[in-house]
């Protein structure tokens, strides 16, 4: 339940620079009137570009021992590469993202495509680590435009159709990242690691151009804060809003475990005994899809108001799938089912968290979005370091334990956190039923 106070403050000052609204979402209820029903070619096109430009962060997961090799990187420390990346994207989070509730969507988006293309550029020609670690965290910055077009095709939906735009466009982020690793195995086998960022180069230019053609034009309507009152705001959003450090804090132990398992499985896959190649490492990234597609009616579930249930449902389901990760060595065909039952689980919870935070402050969405993720990033870059780490101290059984234990804490927040929840509905209820069930067997 939302307090008096905080209904007092928002009828009567909202996030800077934001029209005044109701704690029912008054600026919400007339952006779903006047919003039409987003085309699917629409939002096809950003599902394709979100994936675009994320793969460009993950395609160094498949590429770590290929790098290690070149640049005389030990796997315990290679992880650094991955980090590089994530703290880039971080950073981008906090500096760049917000900056789409103050700007032209469409101007920022294209902007950041064609800079992203001079990154993987000066990427793929790295001479060094140092200019490999400094391209990459370039690359990670400017890949959140990802965001940007997550919080564009939010505002151009109406309310009643937002979770399943946000749903498409967020599974084609997790496709993104999935098939990353599917193009880099293949390409990084048939021509080497620069190849891939060179390609990605060439499919970034041409995205930028397919969505200068097609992009609506969508200005911001009422008072603009400035850029620092902007990035302010991010903070205060955490301080005013439950419902974000409860969801950011879910998403950045979820991301610790996801990220953990991806790092580190190429070292595992491509070391004897298994000795596989790149691009068949590559291809459970494919397994991952099937999980990824299979979690698609996230969004739609959270519009029914079924969130709490979804959430319970999908971590409980990201901690089994580390019991059959583990059996690996013994039964590879267990590694196949977990992946899709770990995809599955990221994107069914990752879809209903974003879901979530887009109705709290509908004119603050990008700043929502920075916040949200910046923990994502914070747990991806946490989960890649510590994952190299643990698989050089214990191997394979090392990196599934370190995944179980953030799984596990990522479920135990979610239950200690439930009934603070704003929105929380009876129809969620049977999520503490299954949580009781689970910790009873």
């Amino acid at each position: 339940m939302m307090s008096v106070e905080n209904v007092q403050r928002l009828t009567t000052g909202g996030d800077v620079g934001e029209p005044v609204q109701s704690a029912c979402g008054r600026s919400d209820r007339a952006e779903s009137a006047a919003a039409p029903s987003v085309p699917g070619p629409l939002v096809f096109l950003f599902a394709i570009a979100a994936g675009l430009s994320v793969a460009n962060v993950y395609y160094a997961h498949q590429l770590l021992d290929a790098v290690a090799r070149e640049f005389r990187i030990s796997d315990g420390s290679v992880g650094i590469v991955v980090t590089a990346a994530q703290s880039g994207y971080a950073l981008g989070l906090l500096l760049l993202t917000p900056l789409g509730d103050l700007l032209n969507r469409r101007r920022l988006i294209i902007g950041q495509l064609l800079a992203s293309v001079l990154a993987l550029v000066a990427v793929a020609f790295a001479p060094n680590i140092g200019v490999l670690l400094a391209g990459m965290a370039t690359v990670g910055f400017l890949a959140v435009v990802v965001q940007t077009l997550v919080a564009f095709a939010a505002t151009l939906a109406a309310s009643e159709e937002r979770g399943r735009v946000v749903g498409s466009v967020t599974s084609g982020v997790v496709l993104g990242i999935l098939l990353a690793r599917v193009v880099a195995g293949f390409l990084v086998d048939l021509a080497g690691w620069r190849a891939v960022y060179l390609t990605s180069a060439i499919f970034t230019l041409i995205m930028a151009g397919a969505l200068f053609r097609v992009l609506p034009e969508h200005e911001r309507v009422g008072l603009s804060p400035s850029y620092p009152r902007l990035l302010r705001s991010v903070f205060v959003l955490f301080v005013e809003e439950p419902i974000l450090r409860i969801r950011a804090g879910i998403a950045m132990l979820i991301f610790a475990a996801f990220s953990a398992f991806w790092t580190s499985l190429v070292l595992h896959l491509s070391a004897p005994p298994l000795s596989l190649s790149h691009t068949t490492t590559g291809m459970f990234g494919l397994a991952g899809v099937a999980g990824a597609l299979a979690a698609g009616r996230a969004g739609r579930l959270a519009d029914r108001g079924l969130a709490n249930w979804t959430t319970g449902v999908g971590l409980t389901l990201l901690l089994a799938s580390w019991m059959l990760i583990g059996l690996t060595q013994q039964w590879i065909s267990a590694l196949i089912v977990g992946v899709i039952l770990l995809d599955l689980a990221i994107q069914a919870v990752h879809v209903t968290n974003q879901s979530l935070i887009f109705t709290v402050r509908p004119d603050a969405r990008s700043r929502l979005v920075a916040g949200y993720m910046v923990f994502y990033s914070i747990g991806s870059g946490l989960g890649s370091i510590s994952s190299t780490a643990a698989y050089a101290w214990a191997g394979w059984t090392g990196v599934c334990l370190l995944g179980a234990f953030y799984s596990a804490l990522a479920l135990a927040f979610w239950a200690l956190t439930m009934r603070w929840a704003p929105g929380a509905s009876t129809s969620d209820s049977s999520s503490r039923l299954m949580l009781g069930a689970c910790l009873e067997g």
